[in-house]
C-alpha cells in the first residue's frame, strides 16, 4: 500500500490571501512599515501579554482581565486553540516565510512553555499553571512526582493535538537539536500511541494506556435499550468523535510520520481510519454517533448529548475519510461515504439543515428543554449548544464527487513551499493592519469578556485570534515582497 503524507505549513495564510493577483500600487515605504509593525506587535505580545512564553484567549485592553475558556490568572496559560500552540504556530509560520529570527525565538518560547505543562501521562490539560503552589495540583512531567496530582491528558477541543503540532514543527525547524522540544514531542507521541484502543479509536481523555481486555474489537451496533434520563456516566474513556477528537489525532499521526519518517505513526492513523469504518452504524441509520461505549453502542456523554446518530460531527468524519483516502490511496476509506450521504439527505429537517441528534432506529430528531429534558419538540431549547446544524450534506457530496474524479497521482497536494504574491488586496489589508496597531504595539478591538459576569464593563479587548490573523497578514505581505524581489 502506498503511503503519502502532507501537511501545509502556511495554509492559513494561504487561505487568507487567495486574492486576485494584480499590480500593486506603488508604496515604497510599506515593506518597512510592515516589518516595524510585525516587530512591535510581536514584542508587545511577548513582553506584555504572555506568561512564561504562553498565552490565553483574550485580555481586556489594559491587560487587567484575562480569559481562556474561563477566567484566568496572570500565572495561567491556555493550551486549547487559540491559546499557546496557536500563537506559537503563528510565530513559527512568520519565521518560515520571512526568516525573522525573533519570531522563531518567540515560537520556541511557546514550545518551552508547553514543555513545562506536559503531564506525566504524555499530553496536556486545557491549561497550564505557573504559580508554584497551584502547580502542585498537576502531575507535570518536569516537576517532582506528587501523589493525587492531576494527570489527565485531554484530546478534547484539540488541546493535546495542537500542542504536539507546534512541538513537532519546532523540532523539525530546529533540526531536532533542541533536546527539550524533541523529548517532549517524542514522549507525547509515544503516549498517544499507547492510549489508542485495540480497535483504533481514542478516548476523550486518558491518564494511562487502556486495558485491551476491556475493549473488544467489534462493529458498532444498536444497544438493546437506552435510558432517556441522563445516567451520569464516566464517559471520558469512551471512543469519542465529539469535537473532532479522532480527526485531530489522525492529523497529528500523519504529520508525525512525515516529520520523523516513522511508519508506526502512519499505521496508527490508518488504524484510526479503520475504527471510523467500524463505527459506522448499520441500516437504517448509516451515520455515526458522537461517542460509543466499550461495546460499540452509542452512549450518553454530557446531559445534553444522548445516545443518538449525530448530524453534527458526521460531517467532519466524512471529510476525515476523504483525507484518509488522499493519504493512503486505499478506497476502503471512501466506500462508506455514498450511503452515509444518502442517509443524511433523507434526514434533513423540514425547513432545511440537520438535527444534531437523531433517535436510534426511529430517526426522529431529538432536542432538550431548558431544563434538560429529552424531547422531540424544538420550541424550548437551551442556547449554549447547537441542537440544529446547517446543511453540510451537499457540500460534502460535491467534495466526494471531485475526489473520486481525481487521478490517483494528484490525490495529495504538493509540499512545495508556499510563495505568496503581491496583490492590491493584500497591500490594502496590510495597510489596515498597520493602521490598527496602537502605540503599544497592540491590536485592540471592540468586545467584552465572556467569563467575567454579566456586570463586567469591559468594552475593548485584545484577542489572540485577531493577533494571529494580523500577524499572518504582515508576514504574508513581507514574504510576497521578498518573493517579488527574487523574481
Amino acid at each position: 500500500m502506498r503511503r503519502i503524507f502532507c501537511f501545509v505549513v502556511f495554509s492559513c495564510a494561504a487561505a487568507l490571501v487567495a486574492l486576485p493577483q494584480t499590480a500593486c500600487a506603488a508604496d515604497p515605504d510599506l515593506p518597512e512599515r510592515a516589518k516595524a509593525a510585525l516587530d512591535n506587535a510581536s514584542r508587545f505580545f511577548r513582553e506584555q501579554v504572555s506568561t512564561s512564553g504562553g498565552y490565553l484567549w483574550r485580555y481586556s485592553a489594559d491587560l487587567s482581565k484575562r480569559e481562556g475558556e474561563g477566567r484566568a490568572s496572570e500565572s495561567m496559560v491556555w493550551v486549547q486553540p487559540p491559546g499557546t500552540p496557536s500563537v506559537g504556530m503563528a510565530f513559527l509560520e512568520a519565521y518560515e516565510v520571512t526568516g525573522d529570527k525573533y519570531c522563531l525565538e518567540l515560537a520556541r518560547d511557546a514550545g518551552l512553555c508547553l514543555v513545562q505543562g506536559q503531564l506525566r501521562s504524555g499530553g496536556w490539560d486545557y491549561r497550564i499553571e505557573f504559580d508554584p503552589a497551584r502547580r502542585q495540583r498537576y502531575a507535570y512531567r518536569v516537576d517532582p512526582p506528587r501523589e493525587k496530582a492531576r494527570n489527565t491528558s485531554t484530546l478534547d477541543d484539540n488541546a493535546t493535538q495542537a500542542a504536539l503540532r507546534l512541538l513537532m514543527r519546532l523540532d523539525e525547524v530546529l533540526k531536532f537539536k533542541d533536546q527539550q522540544i524533541h523529548e517532549a514531542a517524542e514522549f507525547g507521541l509515544s503516549s498517544l500511541l499507547a492510549a489508542q484502543y485495540p480497535n483504533g479509536g481514542w478516548p476523550q481523555r486518558f491518564d494511562r494506556p487502556p486495558d485491551p481486555n476491556m475493549y473488544p474489537v467489534k462493529k458498532a451496533s444498536y444497544p438493546p435499550s437506552w435510558s432517556r434520563e441522563h445516567p451520569r456516566p464516566s464517559y471520558s474513556g469512551y471512543y469519542t468523535f465529539n469535537d473532532n477528537t479522532i480527526a485531530d489525532t489522525i492529523d497529528v499521526m500523519f504529520m508525525a510520520a512525515q516529520i520523523y519518517g516513522d511508519e508506526q505513526y502512519s499505521r496508527a492513523a490508518e488504524k484510526a481510519g479503520d475504527f471510523i469504518l467500524l463505527a459506522q452504524m448499520p441500516e437504517p441509520q448509516p451515520g455515526w454517533a458522537q461517542q460509543y461505549d466499550p461495546q460499540m453502542h452509542p452512549a450518553w456523554a454530557r446531559r445534553f448529548e444522548p445516545p443518538s446518530i449525530t448530524g453534527g460531527e458526521s460531517a467532519g468524519i466524512l471529510r476525515t475519510l476523504m483525507m484518509m483516502y488522499r493519504q493512503t490511496g486505499n478506497k476502503k476509506y471512501i466506500e462508506p461515504i455514498p450511503r452515509a450521504i444518502e442517509y443524511y439527505r433523507r434526514s434533513k429537517l423540514p425547513k432545511g439543515g440537520l438535527a444534531r441528534f437523531y433517535e436510534l432506529k426511529t430517526n426522529r430528531p431529538l432536542y432538550f428543554t431548558r431544563d434538560y429534558e429529552l424531547t422531540y419538540d424544538d420550541s424550548d431549547m437551551p442556547t449554549h449548544y447547537a441542537f440544529k446544524m446547517g446543511d453540510w450534506v451537499e457540500g460534502v457530496a460535491r467534495q466526494y464527487k471531485r475526489l473520486i474524479e481525481t487521478p490517483a497521482e494528484d490525490l495529495t497536494p504538493s509540499r512545495a513551499p508556499y510563495r505568496p504574491r503581491l496583490s492590491d488586496s493584500l497591500e490594502e489589508r496590510t495597510r489596515e493592519v498597520i493602521g490598527a496597531l496602537d502605540d503599544r504595539g497592540a491590536w485592540v478591538e471592540e468586545g467584552g469578556m465572556k467569563y467575567h459576569g454579566a456586570d463586567d464593563d469591559t468594552r475593548r479587548i485584545i484577542d489572540c485570534r485577531m493577533f494571529i490573523a494580523n500577524l499572518r497578514v504582515l508576514s504574508t505581505y513581507l514574504a510576497a515582497v521578498d518573493s517579488g524581489r527574487q523574481g
